[in-house]
């Protein structure tokens, strides 16, 4: 918690910054840095409403801008790891204008929410990138400059002088109290419509469109409400970037170490038990399907149980091989037994996700794809990498571990935004299908629950089919056929298309086959 407390603004400093002023010569800069910073507000606020799309890549892109302006293009480029995770985040970012696929984009968003603000202050942290302690570090460092500077964007709105003090103060408060009673005007209008059927079917007289107006400009208010404000907090981090008081390197204490013995202990049961788990695990894999179901259970049951869980416990194996690493005093014998103890887990950990991996591979060949089983073979190709990094630590324990997974974790994220699993899946399922493989397909799920990307294998279908569903399923028509639902799709593609913050390739592509 230290990090954390050192970057926190201290007792009284927020009182102390109420009496600093901006200099003069540098007033034009701040007031358009101000406006610029007003502006990117509105973008963000209009970014954040569903659907998605372009308007988050640009919103991103715009900050990048206003960071290039604001504080200066020279310490966006300085550093290697600057510049990386620049490259990294605009990735991230393009694939809201590039794909459509509903799951892709929540953890993209979730992605940049954490990035964004790590890399914006990465040139005022003390510890390198490759330190975990960094990530509490920056996380102190970015509510510093969010709440430390406000005062800033209080004085570049408000001129200082006596001349002008009074008609400013009066101009702030017109402008204050005139968006005070536009938002509280637009938000109290529909809710008493809601509530008095009188008074909705006074105002219906007034104009016949007034509703639609209504809420349109509603909406209008209510996120420049929202952009000032977000307008001061933005900016106070825009001061705090271009005014870096940068954390001098803390003092490095000596970590805990505790006795290797105990973890010698732990691990030579968990050890043991992985290879009790094992030599099940071969029987059953080259005994074949007559010595499994000699012990009362079908082999399609245990084929296709288990991966979730061997991969949850890989992640574990994982953990418990650093922390015996990094927390053991490395001396003595018991040092010496706690490297190989790691190693053989390691080693087993890994012999457990080639084994998940065979029973997914069984399952897919008897289900075909899913998005889940996509992202499932993914994260067991990343938590191999993984487990060949500890392996390395264990062989030599002076690899820092983070230094090389954290590149490794950001490169396997881009590259599976990249692979078009939506596509492949439906390829899939519809390929067994038309070779008798499966007697069904999930058409459904492949229509709405995955992107439009889907939709050009789904074509391949006959389209006079009847699309089967469930009184629960809100996209569900009775005697609905494939071509009629295509169609749908397609026309919620067109709608997609017609707004740019919503625009996305994927949509475009797949409103060009739309056909009224």
């Amino acid at each position: 918690m230290d990090e954390l407390k050192n970057a926190l603004p201290s007792e009284g400093s927020l009182e102390c910054a109420q009496k600093r002023k901006l200099p003069e010569e540098s007033m034009a800069r701040y007031r358009r840095n101000l406006l610029l910073t007003l502006g990117f507000c509105l973008l963000l606020a209009d970014a954040l409403n569903w659907p998605w799309g372009m308007g988050n890549t640009v919103t991103v892109f715009a900050w990048y801008l206003l960071l290039a302006l604001a504080v200066g293009r020279e310490e966006l480029f300085r550093r290697r790891e600057s510049r990386v995770l620049l490259g990294v985040n605009l990735a991230l970012a393009s694939t809201f204008a590039l794909t459509s696929n509903p799951l892709f984009r929540w953890w993209n968003f979730l992605a940049l929410a954490a990035l964004v603000p790590l890399h914006a202050v990465s040139g005022l942290g003390s510890r390198p990138w490759w330190d975990p302690r960094m990530l509490l570090e920056r996380c102190g460092l970015f509510f510093q400059g969010l709440f430390g500077n406000l005062w800033a964007c209080f004085a570049a709105a408000v001129p200082e002088g006596r001349k002008t003090e009074k008609r400013d103060g009066r101009t702030l408060a017109i402008v204050l109290g005139l968006c005070g009673a536009v938002a509280l005007v637009s938000f109290l209008i529909p809710v008493l419509v809601s509530a008095d059927a009188l008074f909705a079917a006074s105002l219906e007289r007034l104009n016949w469109n007034f509703q639609f107006r209504m809420l349109h400009f509603g909406d209008l208010f209510q996120r420049l409400f929202w952009a000032l404000a977000f307008t001061p907090f933005v900016f106070s981090l825009l001061y705090a970037m271009a005014h870096p008081k940068r954390l001098c390197p803390a003092e490095e204490k000596k970590g805990l170490r505790v006795d290797a013995l105990g973890f010698v202990l732990a691990l030579a049961a968990v050890d043991g038990l992985y290879l009790a788990f094992l030599a099940v695990q071969s029987a059953g894999l080259f005994g074949g399907p007559e010595y499994v179901e000699s012990l009362g259970v079908s082999y399609a049951e245990w084929a296709r149980s288990g991966f979730f869980q061997m991969v949850g416990v890989t992640v574990l194996n994982l953990s418990l091989t650093l922390a015996s690493l990094c927390l053991s005093r490395r001396e003595g014998r018991a040092w010496r037994a706690l490297r190989q103890l790691c190693g053989l887990l390691a080693g087993e950990s890994l012999i457990l996700l080639a084994s998940a991996a065979w029973k997914m591979t069984l399952y897919v060949s008897a289900y075909g794809l899913s998005f889940k089983r996509c992202m499932t073979y993914w994260g067991m190709v990343m938590m191999a990498l993984f487990l060949l990094a500890g392996l390395w630590k264990a062989l030599r324990p002076d690899f820092r571990f983070c230094k090389w997974a954290f590149p490794v974790a950001l490169a396997g994220w881009l590259v599976i935004n990249c692979v078009p699993v939506d596509y492949l899946v439906a390829k899939n399922q519809v390929d067994r299908y038309l070779s008798g493989e499966s007697p069904v397909v999930s058409v459904r799920y492949l229509l709405y629950g995955l992107s439009y990307d889907t939709i050009s294998q789904l074509e391949r279908l006959d389209g006079e089919k009847l699309v089967s569903g469930y009184t629960g399923d809100p996209h569900w028509r009775q005697g609905e056929t494939l071509a009629e639902a295509l169609r749908g799709r397609c026309r919620e593609a067109q709608w997609d298309c017609a707004g740019w913050r919503s625009w996305s390739l994927s949509a475009c592509l797949a409103a060009g086959g739309f056909q009224p």
